[in-house]
């Protein structure tokens, strides 16, 4: 049987990407159940629409730079996991990244993000450590890499492939920091993406240069959380990024230099001390 691809063409793009920043290399994004399977759902809550929400917004900023995306479904219908892994396969994409909500029995017991992958080896598990690490950075608990073997779209699929389980559904704590970083979340797990593909061969030296504006740099993570916080509660939209022993609090994420330097403005009269980084 051969499935229609209609869900596996790529989103619109808002800004073409410049040429000497295409990669060449391709994502095929999954957004996990759909139509008359909800997947998990807790007080009206569906892992459904948390995961296409999530991959329609993760989709434009792999494109942004440079990384062909293609998409299992961008509206809400059912595809069954053969369904998907077969879309995956006849697209030949290069990697395979399926987005979720995760779930346990009782209510408000676990909270955190795990990713699952076939086996604990190659570049899937990379890039699995990497989603990982990046969404730890928003505020949840990283919960590791699994191997699960049996699940359709990991085993049936031809190129490394992750399921990012992006918290528990039927955890207020997880469902709060998922809503009021919906947008950090997305740019986490393209960051974790990005940061794989990057140092594989083909790959081009540099990717678009982005402007943040940094307000702290901690060797700490608690401090760096507290300032995270009482960022946000300000309406800055504020990350941790960890590299290099430090954890290091950045606000914004823009194109030019101009909308950064603005928001350095507003962050230096609210009494922050900042810098602009690339």
């Amino acid at each position: 049987m051969r499935f229609h691809k209609q869900a596996a063409v790529a989103y619109t793009k808002t800004e073409p990407v410049k040429r000497s920043n295409i990669m060449p290399y391709s994502v095929m994004l999954d957004a996990g159940h759909g139509g008359a399977n909800p997947g998990a759902v807790y007080e009206g809550r569906q892992e459904k629409d948390d995961a296409l929400a999530l991959v329609l917004a993760i989709g434009p900023i792999l494109e942004a730079n440079g990384i062909q995306t293609l998409y299992t479904r961008t509206t809400d219908v059912y595809q069954t996991p053969f369904e998907k892994a077969q879309l995956a396969n006849e697209a030949a994409v290069d990697f395979f990244v399926s987005i979720h909500r995760n779930s346990f029995p009782e209510d408000n017991v676990v909270s955190g993000v795990e990713s699952l992958v076939y086996d604990l080896s190659g570049v899937k598990y990379e890039m699995a450590q990497n989603i990982n690490e990046q969404l730890e950075t928003i505020g949840f608990v990283d919960l590791g890499v699994k191997a699960r073997p049996n699940l359709i779209v990991l085993r049936r699929t031809r190129m490394p492939a992750v399921l990012v389980e992006v918290g528990f559904i039927n955890s207020d704590t997880d469902n709060q920091l998922f809503d009021a970083n919906f947008d950090a979340i997305a740019r986490a797990i393209a960051d974790g993406i990005i940061e794989t593909i990057a140092v594989l061969p083909g790959a081009p030296d540099t990717l678009e240069t982005r402007y943040s504006v940094q307000t702290g740099a901690f060797r700490n993570q608690m401090y760096a959380r507290n300032l995270q916080e009482e960022l946000m509660e300000m309406d800055f939209p504020a990350r941790i990024e960890r590299g290099d022993g430090y954890y290091r609090v950045r606000v914004g994420d823009f194109r030019t230099i101009d909308e950064a330097s603005r928001l350095e403005q507003r962050l230096k009269r609210a009494g922050y001390q900042t810098v602009i980084v690339t």
